[in-house]
């Protein structure tokens, strides 16, 4: 019962956020300030992943593709293909998860616990839509670029640690990468990207917005935000696989 509880006061949140919007004026100051929060305050962690894991992808298939029948820009067709369609979007969206869905739910915690969000309502605001409808937006809008960025430095990573390691040549890697290329395996991504980025902020807004108690029930609603996050992106991860892919 506790979790089709915490289904329906879900559903009620979002319905908040758009019952009563604020003017766009409002919200313009704020969207910006997310947008550089989200974009350019997740970069360091989203290029050291991404050029990591590309590195790691391309040396672990050159390891399990040693067959002299098999080219070797098979490799960067795998690399490539895994990169875009699944580590960029998923793997990504589940590190932005802890950093950003954990902040968003601390902040919105404390100023829960703190009263302050008591006070913007008693001045006529809607709350949650004035903390969380540019937290929504913003993140709805930048991640697709972060996650861009991440598929260029994925693979580039992977091109380099495999001219280095002597375990593909460039040349193969590259000519892997362009072979048989489908743009559509783009847009899934992107796709998936914009649900992640919607699930990561409501969610974790919701729980900051729902926080009772104290320091440590702000503590306690951080952890369940980014739990149920990680947890909904891979079960939508699942069903946009199965409705747009098969």
């Amino acid at each position: 019962m506790g979790y089709l509880f915490a289904f329906g006061r879900y559903w009620l949140f979002i319905k908040q956020l758009l019952t009563k919007p604020e003017k766009f004026s409002i919200y313009k100051e704020q969207f910006m300030r997310e947008v550089d929060s989200f974009g350019y305050g997740s970069l360091g962690i989203v290029a050291l992943t991404s050029v990591f894991m590309g590195a790691v992808i391309t040396i672990q298939t050159v390891y399990n593709l040693l067959n002299p029948l098999i080219p070797l820009s098979a490799v960067g067709i795998v690399a490539r293909d895994s990169i875009i369609l699944e580590f960029s979007p998923t793997m990504i969206c589940l590190v932005l998860a802890g950093k950003i869905g954990s902040s968003i739910s601390s902040e919105i915690g404390t100023m829960r616990v703190t009263e302050q969000i008591d006070a913007l309502e008693i001045m006529g605001i809607n709350s949650a839509a004035y903390l969380v409808m540019p937290k929504i937006i913003a993140a709805m809008f930048i991640f697709p670029f972060i996650v861009l960025l991440s598929m260029f430095l994925g693979i580039s990573g992977g091109l380099i640690a495999g001219s280095l390691s002597g375990s593909i040549p460039a040349h193969d890697y590259l000519t892997g990468i362009q072979e048989s290329f489908v743009p559509y395996n783009v847009t899934f991504a992107l796709i998936k990207t914009v649900t992640f980025a919607f699930i990561i902020t409501s969610v974790s807004a919701y729980n900051g917005y729902n926080t009772e108690g104290g320091a440590l029930e702000v503590g306690k609603s951080s952890t369940r935000a980014v739990v149920y996050s990680s947890i909904l992106i891979l079960v939508f991860d699942y069903i946009e696989t199965q409705l747009l892919l098969i």
